[in-house]
């Protein structure tokens, strides 16, 4: 990707006109088309592994595996894999609102389970033969995910009879099973292997279906920038299965978790709680997991965002127990060492860099070195007391970018640039509106005009690639937030789009200005 890009940010939870949540079918295919007819090449998108508790794609139960929920039904029916009985929503199910995540999981994980089950008994041997070779292709992540959810399934449900709840396998599972041991996992497997195949088989619908969307999204030109968290659940396929590859006890349980510490923003910092790895370990295998987990990823995308990236040069690990981040300290990461055999494994490795936060000269010749693209984050651009300092140094505005970045309005994590500028002060407002231009005699921007504008200033800008959040097309409030960091609840990850936004008017506007701009030729 050499050549100046744009293109829009939008989970496929967030599309419109299915059951309960968005979906990888026909609309996601239309959202395809909608961008091909807006001149745009970039499709980014959140991590796509099955959410857990809290519903974020940032703590999901596999680095590895697709998110069921995002299995569109339709599909499925169409392959004859379940009937239009079987797929029918009760009433509680929208076609549109917020993402209700229980309701759709109550519902629509065993209508899922249903047609893995239809699939075993009846699939044709050609569906069948695509079936083994998936297996086959995977097994090095699905197995453990298969047998890992079977048991997850068997101990939640013992825990909510028991009314206990945070049951972890760490915690609440029989300690032969928690640490992993060869016989117990084979014994369970052994006796469960109908619920671990049909895992098994619920991933191969997700893939089947990602498979085919991202070849539609390539044939139009489109490529899909994919998201991985530099760190993983606990409550993760990923931990249990591979405990010596992180800072665990004998018993399962983190010695040290992941955060930040203390800054402008947070006093605490922020506790996320995440297991740390045992970089030890990791080289040892010459970074297998990193690299398997890089080469998963660029086979169902076509480039990577990293979250976190800077916790590669050192990550801040505070001690397990803690409350808050305060006692935390800063570790050397793998640095160098870690991207040279990525790279020495996989070639040129189609990485962006999450760049943000405190960033130190040693994360930014991390990214440097291998010429991975950085992010820009235009609502961190405008302080106000830098100009009354006399200048504008910042380096998120557009004229101190290098061209090796991404630039964004805002982040999944940001507010909407429209419910930003509502909330911001008048002053604020004014700076915004003096560097777009308004500070030339005869030139006014009006509030209603100014998230337009910045959008139009992301598009002008010198940074490479330009990545716009669908809500801020179409200049949506707070009520678009797709999450607020170190919150549960509320309506964190459940805003969807409407049918109505698949506008003509906001497809030719983009268009427009890829060609003025210069982005998206051909």
């Amino acid at each position: 990707m050499n050549i100046r890009s744009s293109g829009i940010l939008l989970h496929p939870t967030s599309l419109p006109e299915t059951p309960g949540i968005g979906t990888i079918g026909k609309q996601a295919y239309k959202f395809v088309d909608w961008l091909a007819s807006a001149n745009q090449t970039l499709w980014q998108i959140l991590p796509i592994g099955p959410t857990g508790y809290g519903d974020s794609p940032y703590a999901s139960f596999s680095t590895f595996a697709g998110n069921p929920l995002m299995i569109d039904l339709d599909m499925l029916k169409e392959k004859g894999w379940i009937s239009q009985e079987q797929i029918t929503p009760p009433d509680y199910i929208k076609n549109s609102g917020y993402v209700d995540f229980g309701s759709v999981v109550w519902w629509k994980i065993p209508v899922l389970k249903t047609a893995a089950s239809q699939f075993l008994d009846s699939c044709t041997k050609e569906d069948r033969d695509l079936y083994e070779a998936f297996k086959n292709d995977n097994a090095s992540w699905l197995d453990n995910y298969a047998i890992f959810m079977s048991i997850k399934e068997y101990y939640d449900a013992k825990a909510q009879e028991e009314d206990r709840f945070g049951a972890m396998w760490s915690n609440y599972w029989p300690k032969e099973l928690a640490t992993h041991q060869p016989k117990a996992v084979s014994d369970w497997h052994a006796s469960h292997v109908k619920e671990t195949e049909v895992h098994k088989v619920i991933q191969f619908f997700f893939f089947s279906q990602w498979k085919k969307l991202k070849e539609y999204a390539n044939s139009k030109g489109i490529s899909i920038i994919g998201d991985i968290p530099i760190f993983v659940a606990s409550d993760s396929a990923d931990v249990w299965a591979n405990q010596n590859l992180f800072q665990l006890d004998e018993n399962g349980k983190s010695t040290a978790v992941a955060g930040v510490p203390p800054d402008y923003f947070s006093a605490t910092g922020q506790l996320w709680g995440n297991p740390l790895y045992n970089w030890d370990e990791m080289k040892k295998t010459g970074y297998k997991w990193w690299i398997d987990r890089i080469r998963a990823m660029t086979s169902v995308v076509d480039f990577v965002r990293i979250d976190h990236f800077r916790g590669f040069e050192a990550y801040w690990s505070v001690p397990a127990g803690e409350e808050t981040a305060i006692n935390g300290k800063w570790i050397p990461g793998p640095d160098h060492d870690l991207f040279n055999k990525i790279k020495e494994e996989l070639g040129d490795i189609p990485i962006i860099a999450e760049d943000l936060g405190v960033i130190t000269d040693g994360v930014a010749a991390l990214r440097d070195d291998f010429e991975l693209p950085g992010m820009k984050v235009l609502q961190f651009a405008f302080d106000v007391n830098e100009e009354k300092a006399g200048a504008l140094t910042n380096a998120f505005l557009p004229h101190e970018y290098g061209s090796n970045f991404v630039v964004y309005t805002g982040t999944h994590d940001n507010e909407t640039m429209q419910g930003w500028l509502n909330s911001a002060k008048p002053e604020e407002r004014d700076l915004i509106r003096k560097y777009l231009g308004a500070c030339t005699p005869g030139v006014t921007i009006t509030d209603e005009q100014l998230c337009p504008a910045l959008i139009r200033a992301a598009f002008a800008s010198v940074a490479k690639y330009a990545v716009i959040p669908m809500q801020d097309i179409f200049a949506i409030g707070s009520e678009g937030r797709m999450n607020v960091p170190s919150t549960t609840g509320g309506i964190n990850w459940q805003w969807r789009m409407t049918p109505e936004m698949f506008s003509a008017e906001k497809a030719l506007w983009l268009k427009e200005m890829s060609v003025l701009y210069g982005r998206n030729k051909a």
